[in-house]
């Protein structure tokens, strides 16, 4: 049985593929039409569809949509209908934003989100656009679709997303987000295949829409930048800690209030992007990042206490906050805790299609571990040859792909590498990843310029999986960068360009049963140096997704400052330019006559 997960309502449009209880594949609808996040989260965009993510997923199984019986999609538009569920028709004026708001509404927008919403197993079946037509064809049957539609509530295909494809049997299920139809933040208990919620936390109540409201206030891409707000927590003093303590007000049995204040008026003006930053946006940020982990904290303590459970998974996109999980993981209430690597909304694609497979299947015996994220398009050697030899660039075959690249990091050149299957969720992890040494403190700096990105942003390590213990305080096994570890005093020399300005780094560990050419790099430039740790980047430069295809990865080579991409088994290198004063008296003679030209 074919089951196929879409998101689509917000960002992160994404497709999954589960067959029987298996993922056969995943991936984010950005990678394909270089758009981030897919679109942005606005009422006119229910509706679109991840076609380009969706034709992936049916081609990696070699089908058609005709051969999808079950369609999860991660919303569920009748929640909010409500008295309207029924209704024939919903009116929407023709200029919204003129008129006043329906008592029975929360926006003025709402009859047309969910309108699209609604009409989404037709445009799925009719919508596809005409270069991808073919895998989309004839799945009407005497007007009646050839597949089941399923629309998942969206706060389940969180959970599902976190409690399905973990490790554990039974566990307790937090999720965290902005907001899916009601729920900002739900509470349940997984056994098998089976969920039970316990509780909820309904709009506008949300840990996420006040760390957005921030995230804009400081000049940053509201459900976009908010792990830049993260980041620069590190600089900043507990200026403001009564102020957001006040904004969240914590209840009972796992309730919180958000107190709605007026940014501005309390804190004063905002910073416009691009702006100055002034201690006060540090302090901010400081002040809301420990706020979080304070109640979130809280949270953690009642929910363990109602389930007694030992086990805890998360999802949501307040989940990918790796300082707030490293918290939790320090707290010790939970004896594991396993994050979904595509918290955001990205993951509802796989939880929708887990979950739909799973109840549909009638079975309570999981057969599917997530012990990896390459669910995505890989290229094999023959391919990528033949598109390195029409576009013409120089390029070499590697006799050793792993000893040949760890030379190169060792003497300090920053390398684009590409290999495998894309990952799944918003790290790159060793298939699309910018690889550097982490052994002189400059290399943050020098890839900040290369990906055009603000310098007050950390990079993260990838270090073996045996020497986590050794070069961060209690290593442990973290694949999916999810949390920080503190890097010890006797080590913090050896690797300045992977320690934060908190002390920490947020780490990625690695195998060779996860991704053997991954790890044999570094376990070769380990070899080299006595360090067995690289920086770790997403392949991409500012504003772009992280790269997806052999062409992706050519122009981001060519158009930026790398020093190499290992592609495949193949390397394309640049010759270093030589500043010399030969080379500007060649320039000012090729000048001249442009010059005599236009006087």
């Amino acid at each position: 049985m074919y089951t196929l997960g879409i998101s689509a309502v917000y960002h992160d449009m994404a497709a999954c593929l589960v067959k029987d209880g298996v993922v056969v594949a995943a991936a984010e609808e950005e990678r394909f039409t270089k758009i981030k996040h897919g679109k942005r989260p606005i009422p006119f965009s229910t509706y679109e569809l991840p076609f380009n993510a969706i034709d992936y997923c049916l081609k990696q199984a070699n089908i058609t949509l005709r051969d999808v019986q079950h369609v999860g999609y991660s919303y569920d538009p009748y929640l909010l209908l409500g008295q309207h569920s029924q209704a024939a028709t919903l009116t929407l004026p023709l200029q919204p934003t003129t008129h006043e708001k329906p008592e029975e509404w929360e926006s003025i927008w709402d009859p047309l989100f969910l309108m699209y919403v609604v009409n989404a197993p037709s445009y799925l079946a009719d919508g596809a656009p005409h270069h991808l037509m073919a895998r989309f064809r004839d799945v009407r049957k005497n007007s009646h679709l050839a597949y089941q539609w399923h629309f998942v509530e969206h706060h389940t295909a969180h959970a599902a997303s976190a409690f399905l494809p973990s490790p554990f049997e039974h566990a307790a299920i937090l999720t965290l987000d902005g907001r899916g139809e009601r729920a900002t933040t739900t509470y349940a208990i997984g056994h098998g295949n089976r969920m039970e919620r316990i509780g909820q936390v309904d709009y506008p109540n949300s840990l996420g829409l006040l760390y957005e409201e921030v995230t804009d206030y400081l000049g940053f891409l509201r459900s976009s930048d908010e792990y830049k707000v993260m980041a620069l927590a590190s600089f900043g003093k507990p200026t403001y800690l009564d102020d957001f303590r006040r904004m969240i007000q914590l209840r009972s049995a796992g309730q919180y209030q958000i107190e709605r204040v007026n940014l501005e008026e309390k804190f004063g003006p905002r910073r416009l992007k691009g702006g100055p930053l002034e201690q006060r946006h540090y302090d901010l940020a400081h002040s809301l990042q420990k706020v979080l982990e304070e109640r979130v904290l809280q949270i953690a303590d009642w929910l363990h206490a109602a389930t007694h459970e030992e086990n805890l998974v998360m999802a949501g996109g307040v989940a990918l906050n790796c300082v707030m999980n490293a918290r939790l993981r320090d707290l010790g209430l939970f004896e594991r805790i396993w994050v979904q690597p595509a918290a955001g909304d990205a993951g509802t694609a796989l939880g929708a299609a887990m979950w739909v497979d799973a109840k549909l299947r009638h079975v309570d015996e999981r057969i599917f571990r997530m012990t990896h994220t390459f669910f995505g398009p890989d290229f094999s050697d023959d391919e990528i040859e033949k598109f390195l030899q029409w576009t013409q660039v120089p390029y070499r075959r590697m006799d050793n792909i792993a000893e040949e690249t760890a030379e190169l990091l060792a003497q300090d050149k920053i390398i684009g590498l590409f290999q495998g299957r894309m990952e799944y969720g918003p790290r790159a992890l060793g298939a699309r990843s910018i690889l550097a040494s982490p052994i002189h403190a400059e290399m943050q700096e020098r890839l900040n310029n290369i990906k055009d990105r603000e310098d007050f942003r950390p990079v993260a390590p990838v270090v073996l999986e045996e020497h986590v213990g050794d070069w961060f305080v209690n290593g442990d096994v973290s694949p999916y960068m999810l949390f920080v570890f503190d890097v010890p005093p006797d080590k913090a020399d050896k690797i300045p360009a992977v320690r934060h300005v908190d002390g920490t780094a947020r780490i990625q560990t690695i195998n060779r049963n996860q991704n053997r050419v991954y790890y044999d790099i570094l376990n070769a430039f380990y070899e080299r140096t006595g360090v067995p740790v690289l920086v770790n980047t997403s392949f991409n430069t500012r504003g772009e997704p992280i790269v997806c295809t052999p062409r992706d990865a050519v122009e981001c080579f060519w158009t930026s400052p790398l020093d190499a991409l290992v592609i495949g088994s193949f390397i394309l290198e640049k010759e270093p330019v030589k500043n010399d004063k030969s080379l500007s008296r060649r320039a000012n003679l090729l000048a001249e006559p442009v010059a005599q030209a236009v006087s």
